[in-house]
């Protein structure tokens, strides 16, 4: 890796092995082979994850200096990676986490409260809503987060979140380069959304007209409705760019 190249490769779901500033960072690793845990839809059967990783175990974790984590729901940081991660790892994650992840085992981890310097890297914690306001306590805290480094592009990884204020906000005062969303557009027990889906999507790459926006979290798990062929049609239909990577695909900015 060139040490001032930034990267993105989208493993599966909302998992991402970023090259930047130097380091590579794991976000939000999901390492179970498909239908290994529960259905979100029906919650008496192993559907999860609906695909499996596109390569190995050992090729994802390859490399890889830090973790990152949004939260710790089983579609973003599951047994599979609690058990597969070496123990010494950092782990950076929501100060509301940091417990669980220590007591399984990571002695190496700490919170980003709100903008934390990490290998060079400047952090910003953002705030998100994963889901409407009757749903925020049973599914509890999510956050986003923006990567700075001196010459290198901003990145937003707005995570499993609607788009609201907070993440308005982020876009108009830290105006970045790269923004991964996570469009799964994904239903709690088949009713209310707790994700953006294509028609959010286009509305923030409307509100970041400059911004490269990557879309992820699609087509791995069975409570998400988007794919990457509706989001691709719709943004086509609205004239909006946008890069929505198969797994395993991997894009140099």
């Amino acid at each position: 890796m060139e040490p001032r190249e930034t990267s993105i490769q989208l493993i599966r779901n909302a998992t991402l092995k970023i090259e930047y500033a130097g380091k590579i960072i794991l976000f939000d690793p999901m390492l179970s082979e498909a239908k290994s845990f529960m259905s979100f839809v029906d919650p008496s059967q192993n559907l999860n994850p609906t695909v499996d990783l596109p390569f190995s175990i050992g090729e994802v974790l390859e490399g890889v200096d830090f973790v990152l984590l949004s939260h710790v729901h089983p579609d973003h940081w599951d047994p599979e990676a609690m058990d597969e991660i070496g123990k010494n790892m950092m782990i950076a994650c929501q100060p509301v986490d940091l417990q669980g992840v220590k007591e399984v085992g990571f002695s190496n981890a700490l919170a980003i409260e709100d903008e934390r310097m990490l290998e060079g890297i400047s952090i910003t914690r953002v705030e998100g809503k994963h889901g409407p306001e009757g749903l925020l306590e049973e599914l509890g805290r999510v956050s986003g987060y923006v990567l700075k480094a001196e010459g290198l592009p901003t990145i937003y990884l707005v995570s499993d979140c609607l788009l609201d204020q907070d993440v308005q906000n982020a876009v108009e005062t830290h105006k970045p380069d790269i923004i991964v969303v996570n469009a799964g557009g994904a239903l709690f027990m088949g009713e209310n959304r707790i994700l953006m889906d294509e028609y959010e999507t286009i509305s923030l790459a409307k509100l970041a007209p400059k911004a490269k926006l990557m879309v992820v979290h699609l087509e791995s798990l069975d409570h998400c409705h988007t794919t990457r062929k509706s989001m691709k049609e719709k943004a086509d239909a609205a004239g909006v760019e946008v890069i929505i990577p198969k797994d395993g695909e991997k894009f140099i900015f």
